[in-house]
């Protein structure tokens, strides 16, 4: 199944009784946008105010986030691609954000080192979780409705650093 030609440009996803609308970018890959709305729909009864690229000030936007009363990141989740100084960057200046990493059907070791190696010396009370998505991950976790079922069972994954 081609995840580009069954993408529309705007998709209305659902998941634990709320709904999430996003666009696809011109240059943006459909996986990059399964990828948050997965993110979204696994981590939102953990975080229920989960939303999805909005700005909150600094250098690096989020693929999906919540924020505190205050604006501060409770989660951060990063769909592909994310360079290391980037996520040393934000593993330090967010020692108590959960952060989730997911990758489209990759395989976690080479990532997991890439994050070992950013935690080094940083103080953090939250964790950081690898997420791996199989390529057939629309089939298996969506529906014709755009209704995403999923939990972390379903997947690959690895928490690196506290609960």
């Amino acid at each position: 199944m081609n995840m580009d030609l069954m993408l529309r440009r705007k998709w209305t996803f659902r998941a634990h009784g709320k709904q999430m609308v996003l666009v696809k970018k011109r240059n943006e890959q459909s996986a990059h946008v399964f990828m948050k709305a997965f993110v979204w729909a696994l981590y939102l009864p953990q975080f229920p105010t989960l939303t999805i690229e909005i700005g909150i000030g600094g250098r690096y936007k989020p693929d999906v986030v919540a924020l505190d009363p205050k604006g501060h990141p409770l989660f951060w989740g990063e769909a592909g691609h994310i360079g290391t100084s980037k996520l040393r960057a934000l593993v330090r200046r967010y020692g108590s954000t959960h952060f989730a990493i997911a990758k489209w059907d990759s395989p976690l070791k080479p990532f997991e080192g890439m994050i070992q190696s950013a935690l080094k010396g940083t103080q953090r009370d939250s964790p950081v979780d690898l997420l791996r998505f199989p390529r057939d991950s629309v089939k298996r976790f969506m529906d014709e409705a755009g209704t995403i079922h999923l939990s972390h069972n379903d997947l690959e994954w690895i928490r690196i650093g506290s609960v």
